[in-house]
């Protein structure tokens, strides 16, 4: 499509138009809800949307045409195209409707170049090349961005390389090679429709495919709409103080606007705001105004080169910046959707723990008393066997009182419901009365139990229950696995603002896969199958222990060479 009527004035045709049909998903949205967003009737869904599109094409192609005739040059916006584009993807995809559609924006393409006055050969030559131009768009999009979800920053990456970068390619080889058999330069013809076809892929397709329901609803919000209006404002005059002077080279001063507009807006507002920028650069430019004037020695066609380089460099990175800013909101909505629905879980298993363990409680107090008194021989006569059996059976029913126990803290420790007391605790007097309590289980009769104390003032800021708890668990855990090691140690140190409290057996130790899940509630590390008795849930309740004691914990180990399980807590 040409400007100025024959083929001189196809010194550039500019057409920009560009695809973007942005599903603008609410915090938590669409991922988070795992399905998509349910459909909604646009106008470009309408079943009359094809004959308005082709219409308003007709309109547009008339209205550049004239317009740039009026300025001695070609339209280096062609918005035609644009439109064309937005309005197929957000239609139908059916091959049906892709044919009729795509006929009726040909007739509307061939209307529009009548009606400016172009002949009948050129008017179907260019109206082949603006239809090459929308087929591959359209293309190359369902093929390389089909959700069309400008959330996405890589798909809004995609859709402006693709459709309005690599799209108007063959067109422009198709109508540089026609024109330039009358004579028309084919590097010039090339440039002008290339430049002009593929700022319009990307200026004007993605303002029409981003006005969706969810889109618009933001602007139910009075405040919503002063600030769209007060930055959009903003950006048409400082673009009209730019491009209506030629004093200074200004237009620089637009691109930090541009990225507020990206910031505060989004998608939506940046693609807005590009389009109003471009129009005024264009339109200004085309008619002798604006800094672009400066380059004294520029012809007309070049200085909208100028303008147009600049719209691709100062104005469109913002469109990704707002692309990446939105494809954050929604991933942190989905987050957040994420973390109430954890808590809840992790609200409702605390529930469940606290409420077995009360259960178990009860009736296991009472197995043991039964057991005790049999053993004892307070129910009548007790056989050899029989006081095998009865020990036995106080035995495990002590093991499933102390996982009550455990559950009850886990339970209460997830929901916040232990509360701890934080004093001095001299750390070394505290060890010695575990290892005296941990010397008198059965595992630890062959093991050397020692400790090890570095410094003066070893002194920790510690609730003495909680962290005897912790203390327990971490010696106990060292005594199951230490059998072959032959000895425990317990050793504390200063380390820094901190006392260090570390627990160190010559057992089998942990691998690094080992280690990543040693804190997780119930995993035993594939020991369940093990003679080495245990629940695993001793570590994950020390840990949490530690930590309301503002404290740290953690472990180091390698396979075959035994572990350190170290605490630090604050000195006092």
């Amino acid at each position: 499509m040409l400007g100025c009527g024959g083929l001189k004035p196809f010194a550039r045709i500019m057409i920009t138009s560009r695809t973007l049909t942005i599903d603008d998903v609410p915090a938590g949205g669409r991922a988070a809800a795992g399905r998509p967003s349910r459909p909604h009737t646009s106008l470009f869904e309408r079943p009359e949307a094809p004959i308005v599109a082709a219409l308003l094409v007709a309109v547009l192609t008339v209205l550049a045409l004239t317009t740039s005739r009026s300025a001695g040059l070609v339209a280096a916006l062609w918005a035609p195209a644009g439109l064309a584009v937005a309005a197929w993807l957000r239609g139908g995809r059916s091959a049906r409707y892709d044919w009729a559609f795509g006929g009726l924006l040909a007739a509307g393409f061939a209307a529009g170049n009548l009606l400016a006055g172009n002949t009948v050969l050129l008017t179907a030559m260019f109206t082949v090349a603006n239809m090459i131009d929308v087929i591959a768009a359209v293309a190359l999009v369902r093929r390389f961005a089909p959700r069309l979800d400008f959330n996405d920053a890589r798909t809004t990456a995609r859709f402006l390389v693709l459709a309005g970068g690599v799209a108007p390619l063959p067109a422009a080889l198709f109508t540089a090679a026609c024109l330039s058999a009358s004579g028309a330069s084919f590097g010039a013809t090339f440039e002008t429709w290339w430049f002009g076809h593929a700022l319009s892929i990307a200026i004007i397709a993605p303002f029409i495919l981003s006005l969706r329901r969810q889109t618009l609803s933001a602007l139910r919000d009075p405040f919503r709409v002063v600030e769209c209006v007060l930055l959009l404002g903003a950006t048409a005059a400082c673009a009209l103080m730019v491009f209506t002077q030629q004093s200074a080279p200004l237009p620089f001063l637009l691109t930090p606007l541009m990225i507020l507009v990206a910031a505060r807006l989004r998608v939506a507002g940046a693609s807005a705001a590009i389009l109003i920028v471009a129009v005024i650069a264009i339109l200004a430019t085309m008619f002798g105004h604006g800094p672009m004037q400066l380059a004294v020695d520029a012809t007309p066609a070049g200085r909208v080169a100028l303008a147009q380089l600049f719209l691709l460099m100062g104005c469109l990175p913002a469109l990704l910046v707002a692309a990446l800013l939105q494809e954050r909101d929604t991933l942190a909505g989905i987050a957040r959707a994420d973390q109430l629905r954890a808590e809840a879980a992790s609200e409702g298993k605390s529930r469940l723990l606290a409420n077995v363990a009360h259960e178990i409680k009860s009736p296991i107090g009472g197995i043991i008393g039964i057991g005790e008194l049999w053993a004892g021989g307070k129910l009548g006569p007790v056989s050899q066997t029989q006081a095998e059996m009865s020990d036995m059976l106080v035995k495990t029913a002590r093991q499933v009182e102390t996982l009550a126990h455990d559950l009850l803290d886990v339970a209460r420790a997830e929901s916040g419901a232990v509360q701890v007391d934080l004093r001095s605790v001299d750390i070394p007097g505290l060890i010695e009365d575990v290892k005296r309590a941990v010397a008198l289980q059965p595992e630890a009769r062959n093991l050397r139990l020692e400790t090890v104390s570095e410094g003066e003032n070893l002194v920790a800021v510690a609730d003495s229950v909680r962290l005897s708890q912790v203390l327990g668990n971490l010696a106990t855990n060292a005594v199951k696995y230490a059998a072959s090691g032959g000895v425990v140690i317990f050793r504390v140190l200063r380390a820094g603002d901190a006392v260090r409290i570390e627990v160190i057996d010559r057992g089998p130790g942990l691998t690094p896969e080992k280690q990543a899940q040693l804190f997780e509630p119930f995993n035993r590390l594939g020991m369940e199958r093990s003679a080495i008795e245990g629940h695993g849930i001793g570590l994950a309740l020390a840990k949490r222990l530690v930590e309301l004691q503002r404290g740290r914990i953690g472990v180091i180990s390698a396979a075959g060479e035994g572990a350190m399980f170290w605490v630090e807590l604050p000195a006092a």
